[in-house]
């Protein structure tokens, strides 16, 4: 079964600044690719996504083409830098544009992202992952992904340092362990959301 992922980074570098977070969503890229699944990465902060909470906050808003590879994805790869052990602003920004799929449906009475699978990493050189992690876990439940087990990989570098995790000569073994995990489980569930998706909205 060929399945597809969309990785949205959401540093706050433009392209082509070097990025820790776009390393680490490459690697997940890879990894989910080791599991028969391939897909594309998109930097958000190179393009003008306006704020609102709505699919198309009119002229000149580049969410509405983004919002359309969400839509044809499988897997989201939810990527973030920690930011005063925070989501990055861009990622905020995402969320609150998936905010609007709470009021949109399929054919069959489905929010829209039923049946997509959402994977976190989270990347930074302070302390933050965990909550990072929480949060874009809710936000993107809230809105209609689900998570397979153990379905978030990230790197936190020593406090007060400046290493990033694009500095690093080798991917650190436990990243590439929980890597490799969610890779599999995360698509194993979209094979398996594939074979028997959710069931439609009752009628009436």
């Amino acid at each position: 079964m060929a399945l597809t992922a969309l990785a949205l980074n959401c540093t706050l570098k433009p392209s082509p600044e070097p990025s820790s977070t776009e390393k680490l969503a490459n690697e997940v890229l890879a990894a989910l690719a080791d599991n028969g699944v391939f897909g594309d990465l998109v930097r958000v902060v190179d393009y003008d996504v306006r704020p609102g909470v709505d699919t198309d906050m009119g002229e000149g808003d580049a969410w509405p083409a983004l919002r359309e590879q969400v839509l044809a994805a499988d897997i989201l790869v939810f990527a973030t830098p920690t930011w005063m052990g925070h989501t990055s602003s861009v990622g905020h920004r995402v969320l609150e544009r998936l905010d609007a799929e709470l009021a949109e449906t399929d054919a069959e009475g489905r929010p829209t992202m039923f049946g997509k699978v959402a994977i976190v990493a989270v990347v930074g050189n302070e302390d933050g992952a965990h909550h990072a992690t929480a949060e874009l876990y809710q936000g993107l439940v809230d809105v209609g992904f689900t998570v397979a087990a153990q379905a978030a990989t990230y790197w936190n570098g020593e406090a007060m340092h400046t290493v990033d995790y694009k500095d690093l000569d080798t991917t650190p073994d436990e990243v590439a362990s929980a890597t490799e995990i969610l890779a599999r489980t995360t698509a194993h569930l979209a094979r398996a959301l594939h074979t028997q998706p959710y069931p439609p909205a009752p009628e009436g």
